[in-house]
Order: C-alpha cells, then sequence, then structure tokens
C-alpha cells in the first residue's frame, strides 16, 4: 500500500484520472478524468480501494494516517466550495458513495445529504430560501443513514411517510410542505431511538466516518458477494469511497436529476437513452422509486407518455447534456452511462462509466463503432463479453401466438420467459431450487433481491424505469425484465396480484415480453430468434483471427443442425448411449445385456438387432456435418443404466422382450456396482465384450460409405475410445475397429479417411499421454470426469458444499464450470507436451462442458490444443473466447 490514501479531484486538482482505475475504483478514476476534462463535476476526493484491503487484513481498522489525509481533502473540498463542513450558516453537505474496479450497480451502499442536522438543517433552509428542500433532504438523509449505516429496515420510514400522506390525502412526496417535513423527521428520529437505543447521531464527523465505514463493509455484504461470484470479479480488487460534495435536484421545478445512456442499453441504437425526474433526488431514479420520464421527446412520444421530456421541460440543460454525450463517448470510445444533477438550472456530472449493455446491443455497438471509425475490429472482438452471447439465443415469443396481454409497461430488458408466479426473492430461490421456472413480480427490486432474481427467469416491477435498478440488473444477467407496470397492483398479504381487473395468484403462469414491454397471461410459444447481420459481423471477424477450432457435443441431427447454424466446424463428441436410451430400442438392448456373459452367440444376435439403427444414427450426422470431422465416442456407461429400475417401466419393458419384471430386475441387481464412475464401463466393456464396438466401428463405417455414395462427399470419422487408463487397453480396441474398417471396406469396394483416438479422462492417462500416444491419433480431453478423478469430487453430490470453497478461497470458481487450471490443467498441458512429443502430429481437443467457458477456452489456447468442443448453443460464446484468446497471445508476445 502506498503512502497516498486519498486523492482529491475537482476544481482545478488534477491527482487523479482514467487509467487509475485499480487504485481508485471506476467511480472515482472517472470523477476524476471527467474533472480533467472540464465537465463540471461536484468536487470531492476517493479514498483508494488499498484501503479497503487494509481495512479488512487489519480486522476492519482503518490503515495509519487515513484520518489525517481525510480531513486534508475535506479542508481542500470546503475552500473549493465556499462552505463548512458542520457550520450552521453555510453548511457543506456531501455524499458518501462506493465505486469498485468492475461496476456493480446497487450492490453496495450510498448515502446522500450527509452533513445535515437540526442546526445544519435549518441553516440550509435559510440559505436557499427553501425550507420544504431543506427538510426534505434532511429527512432522506435520516432515512438513508439509518438504514446504510445503523441497520434500521427502511420500512419504518416508509410506513411514517405513508401515513402522513394518507392522513393528508398526498398523492406524491413533493405535497408535503416544510412544516410536513418536520413532522416527518421527528417521527423517524423516534424510530431510530426506538430501534437502536441511541439517538440519531448529530456530529458531522462521526456521520462522515460512519458511512466510509459502511461503504467499506458493503463489499462484503451478502448482496455483493453475490455478484461477485455472478460475474467473477476478485474479492481482494476491494472498493474504493467517493466524497462528494452535494449538488441538489430536488431545488424545485427547474432542478432534477436523471440517468443517461450515449446509446440505447438494449438494442444497441445510436440514440440518447435515459430518464429523469423533476425535483427529485438520484435515488429516486435508480431505485425505482417514482417512475421517470424520458429524457428525449422522441422517447416520451413513443412510450405516449404524458408531461415533459428533459427535452422539454430543460431544453438549454438538455442541449448541455447533448454535447457531454458525445464529448464522452468519443473520449472513452465506448458506450457510456451517465449520472447528473440539475440544481435550479445548472447541470452537473455525478458519474460516467461504460455502460452495462445486453449482448445484441454489445454487437450492434462494437459493430456500429468500427464503421463509424471510432474503434479496430480487433477492439469490436475485445469488447464484447464472450459469456453474455447466451443471450443472442434466449427465446423469443412465436410470431403465429395469440397474446392475452395481462398489463403493459417499459420494455426494459429484451427476451421472453415462461415462469410462476412469485412475489419475494426467497420464494423464488425456494420454488427455482425444485426445479421450478418463476418470475419475480415486485413494487420495485432492490438490491437485497439479488439472490431472487439470479433464479428467476425474468423481472416485472409496478415502478422505476428503464434504468431502474430492476432494469440494470436484468440487462446485466441477460433476464427478460418489463419495469413501470402502472397498472399493476400487489396484494402480498393475499398472495395476487391484479392488472387492469383480472387478478392472477401467485404460482400461476405468466409471460414476459421483455423487448415489447408486455405481461401475458399463461404460457406463450417460444422460439428461438434469428441472428442479426452485426453478429454474423462481428462472429466473422473473430473466424479471421482465432486459431483454435471449435466443435459441437451433439447426439442427434437437431443438435447437429443447430451447430452447424451457430459455426461449429464438426462434431468434438457424440454419447452414442444417448442413441440406446430410444424405448424403440431397448428391448434389443436389455436382450444383449441379459445374454451370458459367455454367450457370445446370443450378444451378437442382439447387436444384429442395434446395427442399422445405429447406422441410421450415423447416417443421419454424416449428411449434416459433410465433411467436416465427426468424433464418435463408443459405449461408455455402465450397462446396468440401461435397465429399468421403476414400476412402470419394468412392466413396459417385460412386456416388449417377453422377459420377467423380475428376471430384469434380477440382472440389475448383478450388475450393480457401489461406485459405477469407476467401474465396469468404457473401453473394459470392449475388453470383456469386444462385439459392442465392434458392431460401432461396423455402423459406423458403413453409414459413412453410405452417405459418401449418396452425396458424393467423404464424411472424416474419428472414432473414440473412451476411460483407456493403459496403451494396451487402446492398442486391443484399435486392432480391433481396424478388423472391422478392413471388412466393410473390402465388402462395400470403397473406403473412407478416420481416425482412431482415446479419450484422456484418467490422472494415469494423462501421465501416461506418450505410451498412449504411439496407439493414439487424436486425444480429447474429457474435462467432466478428468476434474472428478483429480479433485475428487463428484459433480453430482459436489454441489451441496462447492460454493462454500468458493467463498472460502480453495476454489476461485466452480471446477465444473470452469476449468482447474493449476490441477486439473496442469494434466491437460502435461499430457499435451508428452503425447505430441511421442506424436508430433496428433490433434489435441476437448469435450467437456469446459468448452463452452470462456476462461477455459482461453486456457485450452494457451495450452496448444487444436480444438474445443461444446453444447451447440455455446458455439458462439466460444468462437468468440477463442478469438479473443488469439488477440491476447499476440499482445502478450508483441
Amino acid at each position: 500500500m502506498g503512502d497516498k490514501l486519498v486523492y482529491s479531484f475537482g476544481a482545478g486538482v488534477r491527482e487523479g484520472e482514467a487509467a487509475m482505475k485499480t487504485l481508485l475504483g471506476g467511480k472515482g478514476a472517472n470523477l476524476a478524468e471527467m474533472s480533467n476534462l472540464g465537465l463540471p463535476v461536484p468536487a470531492g476526493f476517493t479514498i483508494t480501494t488499498e484501503v479497503c484491503n487494509a481495512y479488512y487484513k487489519l480486522g476492519r481498522v482503518y490503515p495509519e494516517g487515513l484520518e489525517a489525509q481525510v480531513n486534508a481533502a475535506l479542508e481542500k473540498l470546503e475552500a473549493s466550495a465556499g462552505k463548512t463542513f458542520g457550520d450552521p450558516a453555510n453548511p457543506l453537505l456531501v455524499s458518501v458513495r462506493s465505486g469498485a474496479r468492475a461496476s456493480m450497480p446497487g450492490m453496495m451502499d450510498t448515502v446522500l445529504n450527509l452533513g445535515l442536522n437540526d442546526a445544519t438543517a435549518a441553516g440550509l433552509a435559510a440559505l436557499s430560501g427553501d425550507g420544504r428542500f431543506a427538510y426534505d433532504s434532511y429527512r432522506r438523509f435520516i432515512q438513508m443513514y439509518s438504514d446504510v449505516v445503523l441497520g434500521v429496515k427502511h420500512e419504518a420510514f416508509e410506513s411514517i411517510l405513508g401515513a402522513v400522506k394518507d392522513e393528508n390525502e398526498y398523492k406524491t412526496d413533493t405535497d408535503l410542505s416544510a412544516d410536513d417535513w418536520k413532522g416527518v423527521i421527528a417521527e423517524y428520529k423516534r424510530a431510530v431511538l426506538e430501534e437502536t437505543g441511541a439517538p440519531f447521531p448529530e456530529d458531522v464527523r462521526a456521520q462522515l466516518w460512519g458511512a466510509i465505514g459502511a461503504v467499506f463493509a458493503s463489499w462484503m455484504n451478502d448482496r455483493a458477494i453475490t455478484y461477485r461470484q455472478m460475474y467473477n470479479i476478485p474479492e481482494s480488487w476491494g472498493t474504493a469511497v467517493n466524497v462528494q460534495a452535494m449538488v441538489f435536484g430536488n431545488m424545485g421545478e427547474t432542478s432534477a436529476t436523471g440517468v443517461a445512456f450515449t446509446r440505447n442499453p438494449s438494442t444497441g441504437e445510436k440514440r440518447f437513452y435515459g430518464e429523469y425526474l423533476i425535483n427529485a433526488q438520484g435515488e429516486d431514479v435508480v431505485a425505482g422509486i417514482r417512475t421517470p420520464k424520458p429524457i428525449t421527446r422522441a422517447s416520451r412520444e413513443e412510450q405516449r407518455e404524458t408531461g415533459q421530456s428533459l427535452e422539454e421541460a430543460l431544453p438549454e440543460v438538455y442541449a448541455q447534456l447533448v454535447a457531454m454525450f458525445e464529448k464522452l463517448e468519443r473520449h472513452y470510445r465506448d458506450v457510456q452511462d451517465i449520472e447528473f444533477t440539475v440544481e435550479r438550472g445548472v447541470l452537473h456530472m455525478l458519474q460516467t462509466r461504460n455502460a452495462k449493455r445486453t449482448a445484441p446491443a454489445a454487437i450492434r455497438i462494437a459493430v456500429d463503432m468500427v464503421g463509424e471509425g471510432l474503434i479496430t475490429k480487433e477492439e469490436a472482438i475485445a469488447r464484447v463479453d464472450a459469456e453474455s452471447l447466451d443471450q443472442i439465443l434466449h427465446p423469443v415469443i412465436a410470431p403465429g401466438y395469440k397474446r392475452d396481454i395481462l398489463c403493459t409497461g417499459l420494455p426494459a430488458s429484451p427476451g421472453a420467459a415462461v415462469g410462476r408466479v412469485v412475489f419475494s426473492a426467497e420464494e423464488a430461490v425456494s420454488q427455482a431450487q425444485r426445479g421450478i421456472a418463476v418470475i419475480l413480480v415486485r413494487d420495485e427490486t432492490s438490491p437485497k433481491d439479488i439472490h431472487g432474481m439470479k433464479v428467476s427467469k425474468a423481472i416485472v416491477t409496478a415502478r422505476g424505469g428503464q434504468t431502474s435498478h430492476a432494469a440494470v440488473v436484468a440487462r446485466g444477467m441477460g433476464l427478460p425484465c418489463v419495469c413501470g407496470v402502472t397498472s399493476l397492483r400487489l396484494d402480498e398479504h393475499n398472495g395476487t396480484f391484479s392488472a387492469l381487473g383480472r387478478v392472477v395468484k401467485e404460482g400461476d403462469t405468466i409471460t414476459v415480453d421483455g423487448a415489447a414491454g408486455q405481461v401475458l397471461l399463461g404460457a406463450a410459444d417460444l422460439e428461438q430468434p434469428k441472428l442479426t447481420a452485426e453478429f454474423n459481423t462481428l462472429m466473422g471477424w473473430a473466424d479471421e483471427v482465432r486459431t483454435l477450432k471449435v466443435r459441437a457435443n451433439a447426439d442427434e441431427p437437431k443438435d447437429a443442425r443447430q451447430a452447424r447454424y451457430l459455426g461449429a466446424e464438426g462434431i468434438g463428441l457424440c454419447r452414442t448411449e444417448h442413441m440406446f436410451f430410444d424405448p424403440t430400442r431397448t428391448p434389443a438392448m436389455v436382450e444383449m445385456i441379459l445374454a451370458d456373459k459367455d454367450d457370445t452367440p446370443a450378444r451378437v444376435a442382439a447387436l444384429a438387432k442395434l446395427l442399422p439403427m445405429q447406422r441410421e444414427d450415423f447416417a443421419a450426422l454424416f449428411d449434416i456435418m459433410g465433411a467436416l470431422p465427426v468424433t464418435i465416442r463408443l459405449l461408455d456407461p455402465p450397462l446396468h443404466e440401461f435397465l429399468p429400475r421403476s414400476e412402470a417401466d419394468l412392466k413396459d419393458v417385460a412386456a416388449a422382450t417377453g422377459v420377467s419384471a423380475a428376471e430384469l430386475l434380477k440382472r440389475a441387481d448383478e450388475l450393480h456396482e457401489l461406485n459405477p464412475m469407476l467401474g465396469f464401463r468404457g473401453c473394459r466393456l470392449a475388453i470383456a465384450f469386444p462385439e459392442i464396438y465392434e458392431m460401432q466401428a461396423r455402423a459406423i463405417f458403413e453409414a459413412a460409405l453410405d452417405v459418401k455414395k449418396l452425396t458424393g462427399a467423404a464424411p472424416t470419422p474419428e472414432i473414440m475410445i473412451p476411460f483407456v487408463l493403459a496403451r494396451r487397453e487402446l492398442e486391443i480396441i484399435r486392432a480391433s475397429v481396424e478388423r472391422v474398417a478392413a471388412a466393410v471396406f473390402a465388402e462395400v469396394g470403397d473406403r473412407v479417411d478416420y481416425l482412431v483416438g482415446t479419450m484422456i479422462e484418467l490422472p494415469r492417462a494423462a501421465l501416461r499421454a506418450a505410451d498412449i500416444a504411439e496407439a493414439a491419433e487424436f486425444f480429447s480431453f474429457g474435462t467432466n470426469d478428468l476434474t472428478q478423478t483429480t479433485l475428487g469430487l463428484s459433480r453430482d453430490d459436489a454441489g451441496r458444499f462447492l460454493e462454500a470453497y468458493v467463498k472460502a478461497g480453495i476454489f476461485e470458481r466452480d471446477p465444473f464450470v470452469s476449468i482447474d487450471q493449476s490441477g486439473v490443467g496442469e494434466l491437460v498441458r502435461l499430457a499435451a507436451e508428452r503425447g505430441r512429443a511421442a506424436r508430433p502430429g496428433i490433434k489435441l481437443g476437448i469435450c467437456g462442458e469446459h468448452g463452452g467457458d470462456p476462461d477455459s477456452v482461453r486456457f485450452c489456447a494457451e495450452a496448444g490444443l487444436d480444438y474445443v468442443s461444446c453444447s451447440p448453443f455455446r458455439v458462439p460464446i466460444a468462437r468468440l473466447a477463442a478469438a479473443q484468446a488469439a488477440l491476447a497471445g499476440a499482445k502478450s508476445v508483441t
């Protein structure tokens, strides 16, 4: 940690800049940068992220020297503002906000109007000539400070305010007079005393340090931890604290506050997008407390809003804002998310940051900015989060579906989803854990709802706009969201909501169309969206620079077609066992399994019935993939998995096979294993019963030759032997496959090229890779099982404790989601090196679920693999991640 712990900004002071984001956090670095650009930024200072880390390292104690540096920065701020902190005659008020290196909207704490007490509130009223404004600000401060610092829940204050409004028949907060607010303040203070046993603090210095401590403490609150885990933000980054002179948007009809984006963060369209409120403070907009108005006249007209847009209400301010939008976007060369306040007609900039956006918007913006000459193609590739491409495949409502529209609101985040209505984050989590799709319906969401939002399929709120907490977080998560549904009335006590005369109960099914801003009754028909021209352009650029090939895991024709549509360059894993679970094939499979272990003819006869089915399966895949490689894993699971266990299944199979249910159960018990994952499976089946793999090999070669004859294009089969631990296993099975190939080629009078290789999924196989490579033409790392066997974890059971391991820092991420690079990854590197040393031309790939995880894809590129294979819908993610890895590798070399 350096000696300097506090950096000032504004009023001509230039101690920070945008490049100092690691030290000053995103908010602090950008406040300094805007000040340096000459924009109207209220002065302030930033306490560094290093202080946050020291604070926790020292047991929640501030490092030595911090208090003196804060006092010195506060004196600078007083001098620039011409006001004094705590002075009743001319009080300086400040905001205290968090500011991590990565944007975490709403996850940490903020306090506004700090420095108010009975004396300074009276002074502010006299100084401003507006008692209503002063005491409105004071009650806001008490409410926010009590919630954030003192732990008094905001519902207590909402109840007090609601009672006053009901008693006086006030419709909005702006109807309350100065005297009304004084009465509310007295009630607020009484509530604080009752709740905490101590009076609300009047000492402004104590207020300041209480708020600073609360912001640092919020780095480790539950919602911040959850958010960091969702977006892989390291705990070690810490948060900065920004203390800034207050400016006020609640000083009457010429004052306002708002949030704006330089382009639409939902669609990427190049037009200003945002909302504002007259006579309000910033939290009113982002927290969804009031539903704001659009910034532009065009948006207001499109949304059929009454009232005036900012463009109409304060045209001079709007013109200044437009100039600043353009300046900031050119400077940062990215879409900006901006917070601003207008105090009595004077514009102040409170924040700018690179905007969070949906994947469709990110793609469009990146491609457009290349066309505008703002960024290069390489920068465009790097700009789009590979993981976020999952959003582009969000379902949409089928065009022909007849919509039963329940209510409408603002289209806050695109996509469509079907689910059961829940009214609380806790209920969302509870039902999601039972596998039920849920849609969270709330008056408005708060950061405390993050755990429920994470598991929901969509979000609907009665209040709030397109820049509210619900909208921003939903866009970041890729969830459909409709906000500001003004006709929606929640009755959580009775578990219902009503809209336009219709009542929906908790548990009822609804559909959300986030792009149209509609909530529909019932389950709509959904379909996959069509890919945009911008998507194809970006993917084309990515394909030009990546060296890592991307294949797909596909067992059925529909998966193979989807994979090709999304740009897969072959099939990296076809799991043949999935083909045997078809009910029409069960009788033949059961007949094969029931054959006595010494009765090879009976087993061969049963397999002969499966042969034409398998041949048909493989021919369909070969036809779709053309000349692209198709890697087929021969039978892997233990045989007992194919036998029925439930009473209904036993009855059906017994009827189809003529074998009694008792005999089926007896055979299942004979084949039962205590640990089947490490049991009689994979190549071990072929060593004991070679006829199984021989049938599959024949089906592969006959299908390949059939397709070649029919289409003229020769398929490229790659036959993969699973669960190998020794070279001799592979030699025996490979010889068997080659004998079958020779026989089929002789029978047909034609041939196709093929490869025989193995799956590396056991630590011993990785260690003996040089030996095994002498018999293998390719390695495919089966990282699902390799993770289990290396770490000694069952992926079916580890979910019970893996979250605790991640929280404790034992794993950075779930190792079944992102490859354990220091353990499993080390085995992959070692096997790749040893395999290539023994066979220089050996092809290397990965076919576990890690093949679609961007971090794992980058690891595979660094390890020198030839391809990754993933589920079809993650192919675009892998393509982009591979391009980003290539660019990062080229950059590191230069």
